[in-house]
């Protein structure tokens, strides 16, 4: 949160408003048809419509919400033209596999402690014949089938990796599971503050709050509530995104990752 938000304009009746920008500037909507998408900037390459939620308190600056649509012509193609569900799953995965320890360890019998001394002899007993009591079937013998350490990484190519990470942003905005603010500033630490945007950006699940870079007083805020992750842009990754049920970041954060 900053003084610096923009008041809204309201232009149409149809709910559409041109915001005032930084150096007065207005953004387009629809984009203009001579809008570049390779430049791959937020005002050029979607629509978006901005609104703004009740303050947080009378002192407060005004949050202003920037709703992405799906409509816009360039939209598809800033963030991979379509969401890729075949890469998604095997981004899911790889991520899944790399969470795993794979720091299992059993002993065979030839590793645990015991003799080697048949129990008894084979015939004449009346009990079923066995051989040493380090063999599988006695009470802590060693294990059948020994179980080792292994690795279970997977690996992806960086470009692929992103390209799952835009598929799975683009599949947020289609069931309009993200949300996009000016800017994100708190003057120090309030876990209540926090809880008020929530409120106010319709966020009543789990959340991933993407910064732009660490913000110490934001993060020390938001980490107590439950069900809320916090990271920067440059780490998002297709599996936090997907495990949230909302993407919350910032307009630099979007232009962060269309750079």
């Amino acid at each position: 949160m900053s003084d610096s938000a923009a008041d809204i304009d309201v232009e149409s009746a149809s709910g559409v408003v041109a915001p005032k920008l930084p150096g007065g500037a207005t953004l387009p909507f629809p984009p203009t048809p001579s809008a570049s998408v390779a430049g791959r900037t937020l005002q050029e390459s979607t629509y978006a419509q901005r609104v703004t939620p009740p303050r947080l308190h009378e002192d407060s600056p005004n949050i202003v919400i920037v709703l992405i649509d799906d409509a816009g012509p360039g939209l598809p193609t800033t963030f991979g033209g379509e969401v890729r569900t075949n890469l998604l799953k095997q981004a899911l995965v790889m991520y899944h596999a790399n969470k795993r320890q794979g720091t299992v360890r059993t002993k065979r019998r030839g590793e645990v402690a015991g003799s080697t001394r048949k129990m008894y002899r084979q015939k004449g007993t009346g009990q079923a014949r066995t051989g040493g009591i380090r063999n599988p079937i006695k009470k802590g013998g060693g294990h059948a089938k020994q179980r080792l350490p292994k690795d279970w990484r997977q690996a992806m190519p960086k470009k692929m990796r992103r390209l799952a990470r835009d598929s799975a942003i683009l599949s947020k905005i289609q069931s309009n599971e993200i949300r996009v603010v000016d800017e994100i500033k708190l003057p120090q630490p309030k876990t209540k503050e926090v809880a008020k945007l929530f409120k106010a950006l319709g966020i009543d699940r789990s959340v991933l709050v993407a910064l732009p870079q660490h913000d110490a007083q934001v993060e020390r805020s938001a980490r107590n509530i439950q069900k809320t992750q916090m990271t920067t842009v440059a780490q998002l990754n297709a599996w936090d995104i997907l495990n949230k049920k909302t993407l919350l970041t910032t307009k630099a954060g979007i232009e962060q990752i269309l750079a």
